[in-house]
């Protein structure tokens, strides 16, 4: 049965036509189905992961607050922030123009026609994602890559929603496109990702990411570097390695970047020493990646405190400093 499921599956993808229509049919329909039921189908979800109630009422932990954010969170900056190539303008506005080009990963190529690509003008190592999901890319390195394959791709990333049927908000406003950046490598091959869990403007959780495209180990620190005994389930924890020289720096920049939000994660590569800005990242595993042990999502949440439409606030209202205002 998986077999000829599978197979159909790969049917479906061949047509063109086919796969569009299928495809938004799905994400609406369980989108749609998901809040005229009151949102039972997420309930389902978070109790089925996670093995607790979804409080949304009076949510307590971690990832119950990252639900409620996705269902009741409308701060305008959201999808800015998401949108993979939007949020560069939101870094430039709030590091300037100066610093942000010394963070940022150079940026190739953008285009929501992907036949356009000139190819024969990227590097021999490059990554392709679409501004508006995350998860999803292609890495080519040494020049070596299928032209026809990367471009039916991209065609089919553009026309697929992302995290609609999970309430993911924050991505569906985002006009998609797709983006060709450098390729960050290290010279063991091995890059090392920062992501700074910044909650009200202060850091209160740090994941050290290695090797996210072939080994992914994570680590977690508390926001003096103190090693957490915490561990995502079915992922191997990572090493246990002294403060980075530049994690000082690093907070201050996503101290910077999360002033507008009551809670972002903000993602950070260190190459060789360098620090680059990733991603702005607002729904950590859509409010389903459970923490072992689970108690330290309620922990975690501790340091959250939910305030509907809190953006427009005075306090919020400064730090924003007008970036974007609508």
């Amino acid at each position: 049965m998986a077999k000829l499921y599978q197979k159909i599956k790969e049917k479906i993808k061949e047509n063109y036509l086919l796969y569009v229509i299928l495809i938004n049919l799905k994400a609406y329909f369980f989108y749609y189905l998901n809040k005229v039921s009151v949102y039972q189908y997420t309930k389902m979800k978070f109790y089925k992961r996670l093995g607790y109630p979804l409080n949304l009422k009076n949510p307590i932990s971690y990832n119950h607050k990252l639900v409620w954010k996705k269902i009741y969170d409308r701060n305008p900056l959201l999808p800015i922030t998401a949108d993979k190539y939007q949020v560069r303008s939101y870094i430039r506005e709030i590091l300037g123009e100066d610093k942000a080009k010394q963070l940022l990963v150079p940026l190739l190529y953008v285009t929501d026609k992907p036949e356009t690509i000139p190819f024969e003008e990227l590097p021999p190592a490059f990554i392709v994602k679409p501004n508006h999901a995350s998860g999803r890319y292609i890495i080519v390195e040494d020049g070596k890559f299928n032209r026809e394959k990367i471009i039916d791709i991209c065609k089919k990333w553009l026309v697929t929603p992302y995290g609609l049927n999970w309430s993911e908000w924050a991505y569906q406003p985002i006009k998609r496109k797709i983006i060709i950046e450098k390729l960050l490598r290290d010279d063991a091959s091995i890059l090392k990702e920062f992501n700074i869990f910044m909650f009200h403007g202060e850091c209160k959780l740090v994941s050290l990411v290695c090797d996210k495209i072939n080994n992914t180990s994570v680590s977690y620190f508390d926001e003096t570097w103190k090693f957490l005994s915490v561990k995502r389930p079915n992922r191997p924890q990572g090493p246990k390695i002294k403060k980075p020289e530049n994690f000082e720096r690093i907070l201050k920049l996503a101290e910077k970047l999360s002033k507008p939000f009551d809670h972002i994660r903000v993602d950070f590569y260190s190459l060789n020493g360098k620090i680059f800005i990733g991603e702005l990242t607002h729904y950590p595993g859509s409010g389903f990646g459970d923490f072992e042990p689970s108690s330290f999502s309620f922990e975690l949440g501790k340091h959250w405190k939910i305030e509907p439409e809190y953006w427009k606030k005075s306090d919020n209202k400064k730090k924003n400093n007008g970036v974007f205002d609508q």
